[in-house]
């Protein structure tokens, strides 16, 4: 009997190391889990959803223009969730509510036109900006109440740990954001 007990107990540690191995390793180098806090992207994502993104495929393909990324803010010692909207080298400009990257007007389809038609102004204009050479530029979908690269400057590509947000929580909202 005492032998099965110890046979059991070592099993059982076995399978929890194991388990811990393999979540390591997931969340370390495949997915990145999120949780989205505050309104800065909606209404694209809710305030309280869960999901995960990939950090293998941004590791594998980088980012591009409106990919939604996670983002890590030292300042702050948290993950924020955004937008990319300007490449390394781009010129960035909002001016009329109009996005301008390198003097040429971008189409922002994905933001809610419903949405939009709430407010008088909804991204204040700002730049013309230049991007780093290793940075890009973040914004929030939700402009008005977003903390972005308007308040916290060019993000370095360093700090971009995952793109392609997958939202698995509240089951209504289950989706796939993989940019435009």
């Amino acid at each position: 009997m005492e032998k099965k007990q110890t046979s059991l107990i070592k099993e059982f540690f076995k399978s929890v190391i194991t388990s811990l191995v393999f979540v390591l390793v997931l969340t370390n180098f495949v997915v990145k889990p999120i949780k989205v806090n505050g309104s800065s992207m909606y209404p694209t994502l809710k305030d309280q959803s869960l999901g995960f993104a990939n950090i293998l495929s941004y590791q594998l393909f980088g980012v591009d223009r409106f990919d939604v990324v996670i983002v890590y803010v030292e300042a702050l010692d948290e993950y924020l969730v955004k937008r990319v909207i300007a490449l390394p080298d781009e010129v960035v400009e909002m001016k009329d509510d109009k996005l301008y990257v390198d003097g040429v007007l971008i189409d922002q389809s994905f933001l809610n036109q419903d949405y939009l038609k709430e407010f008088n102004q909804f991204t204040t204009s700002f730049g013309p900006l230049k991007v780093g050479e290793n940075e890009v530029f973040l914004l929030g979908d939700n402009r008005p109440y977003s903390s972005d690269s308007r308040v916290f400057g060019a993000f370095n590509l360093e700090d971009v740990i995952a793109k392609d947000t997958y939202i698995f929580y509240p089951l209504n909202e289950i989706n796939w954001f993989k940019g435009n």
